[in-house]
């Protein structure tokens, strides 16, 4: 099975590509990383909206391009590869999904044509502390209004509406809830990478409105997280890759007792092992774009395996990047240090690695032992 991307898709690649190196370059990133007001790339935000990709994957009726998810793929790998401010990922990967998956017909007429004017950005507010979201919530509902906190919540300070989980009657739920009400308050919260804010999200009797069957927001959240794990791998690969690239143009540039440095064996040895990794997560991310694609049942194994592998080549690529540019690579003015931050911020969005280990571990576990993951055949 060929699980590379088509013709037509990697002419999408490369048009986002061209297009993100004109509109994004690291002086746009340094731009919103150095003026915490600005809190994203407004512009950027539009130019997204004008390519139609907030709406790659919201099907034509509700004014998307009801394209697949491998071409949502496509364009998450370059924006990853860009360390694009703007908070795609929490609105696609995450609100837009879990509307999607489970939002009534008039929920989605509502909210999925703003997504993809760029109208509306959304955030995914699960968490009340560290680990994974509580069975528990202390996050309530009642008669159709939300008490309660959660923290920490990605581009929580410049949403407009939140997907919340929490519980009514004992039974949690995902809830609907327009950020721009006076009983929620947000308080930003400082972060290693302040191209991607986060905030606290306080909740004092906001009127909220339930997105699905009641009680089934734990069933609903781990679907969702499973989803944009697949999504999220993209961009972790599109930021290792281009570390792979800068370490590697440099090492070829800087000269050491008049040879570069790039014909030293320890720094081809770590080069290679930046290449190893990332080859290896883009074949794991491949196989989860197919499950992803066409709803396969292997997909809680491919995500969690995805998201593993590309967790882990990015981190490695972000550091070697750093190492490998030597004394400049720990300074301000110096590139590299936006892609560990962005690194270090991707591995703990929708759970950290070990999180997605102990998910994988139970996947495998609960197979029959005959059975073939479909992507390794």
């Amino acid at each position: 099975m060929d699980f590379d991307f088509s013709e037509e898709q990697k002419q999408l690649q490369q048009g986002a590509r061209r297009f993100l190196e004109d509109r994004c370059p690291p002086s746009a990133v340094r731009a919103v990383l150095e003026n915490p007001e600005l809190s994203f790339d407004r512009g950027l935000w539009a130019g997204l909206a004008q390519l139609g990709w907030l709406g790659t994957v919201i099907p034509e009726v509700h004014g998307g391009l009801g394209l697949g998810y491998v071409e949502l793929c496509a364009i998450a790998e370059e924006l990853g590869r860009a360390v694009a401010p703007v908070p795609f990922a929490s609105t696609l990967y995450f609100f837009a999904e879990a509307l999607l998956l489970a939002g009534s017909p008039a929920q989605q007429a509502e909210w999925l044509p703003k997504i993809a004017r760029g109208e509306l950005i959304g955030c995914f507010a699960t968490a009340e502390g560290p680990g994974r979201p509580s069975s528990s919530p202390t996050t309530v509902v009642e008669a159709g209004r939300i008490t309660g906190t959660k923290i920490p919540v990605t581009d929580g300070g410049i949403a407009h509406v939140a997907m919340v989980l929490a519980a009514a009657a004992g039974a949690p739920g995902l809830y609907l809830v327009q950020l721009g009400q006076t009983a929620v308050q947000r308080v930003p919260l400082s972060s290693l990478d302040g191209s991607r804010g986060i905030a606290s999200l306080s909740f004092d009797g906001a009127r909220a409105e339930p997105l699905g069957r009641p009680g089934a927001g734990l069933h609903l959240v781990d679907r969702v997280l499973q989803r944009a794990a697949v999504l999220l791998a993209f961009e972790q690969i599109g930021g290792a890759d281009r570390c792979l690239q800068m370490a590697r143009d440099y090492a070829l540039q800087r000269y050491v007792f008049g040879r570069p440095i790039g014909s030293f064996q320890a720094v081809k040895h770590r080069l290679a092992d930046m290449y190893v990794r990332n080859e290896l997560a883009r074949s794991n991310a491949y196989c989860a774009a197919w499950a992803l694609d066409t709803n396969a049942g292997e997909l809680p194994i491919a995500a969690a395996s995805a998201r593993l592998a590309a967790s882990d080549a990015f981190g490695f690529a972000a550091k070697e990047n750093i190492h490998i540019h030597g004394g400049i690579g720990f300074t301000w003015e110096a590139d590299p240090h936006l892609f560990f931050r962005r690194a270090r911020q991707l591995s703990l969005v929708a759970g950290a690695p070990a999180v997605w280990g102990e998910q994988l571990a139970a996947a495998l576990s609960s197979r029959p032992a005959s059975s073939v993951v479909e992507c390794g055949t």
